[in-house]
C-alpha cells in the first residue's frame, strides 16, 4: 500500500531500511538482516549517516518529504531531515491509530487522489 501511494504521489521515493539507510526501491538487498530502529542492540543505521545519504542522493532537492510507516521510522526521518530546510510530512501518523485504520487510510487517499487524505 505505502509502495503505491510512494508511485501514485511522488516524483521520487526511496525506502527507509534500518540497516541500510535510505535506499532506491529497486536496490537488492544482499542478505536476510534482524535490525531494527527499535532495539539499538541490533545495530541500526546512525541518523548521521542519514544525514549523510541525504546530501549524497541529492534528497535536499525536495522541498517536501512524504513520510510513512511507524513511530520509529518517523523519529528517524524526523531526526535526519531536521538539519535540512525541508517540510517532513507524517499524513497519516494519527496516535492511537492501528495498522489497518492507516493502510484504509492510505487506500482511500490513493482511490481519491488526495494525498493527504485522513
Amino acid at each position: 500500500m505505502n509502495r503505491e501511494y510512494a508511485e501514485q504521489f511522488s516524483e521520487r521515493w526511496v525506502i527507509l531500511s534500518a540497516k541500510h539507510g535510505y535506499i532506491d526501491p529497486d536496490f537488492i538487498i544482499p542478505e536476510n538482516y534482524n535490525v531494527t530502529f527499535k532495539n539499538l542492540k541490533t545495530s541500526p543505521v546512525t541518523t548521521s549517516i542519514l544525514v549523510q545519504q541525504i546530501k549524497d542522493q541529492d534528497l535536499v532537492r525536495y522541498p517536501i518529504v512524504i513520510g510513512l510507516g511507524g513511530k520509529e521510522y518517523r523519529k528517524r526521518i524526523q531526526e535526519s531531515f531536521k538539519s535540512y530546510d525541508i517540510n517532513v510530512k507524517f499524513p497519516f501518523a494519527v496516535p492511537g491509530l492501528r495498522m489497518g485504520e492507516t493502510m484504509s487510510r492510505i487506500k482511500k487517499a490513493i482511490a481519491q487522489g488526495n494525498m493527504e487524505m485522513e
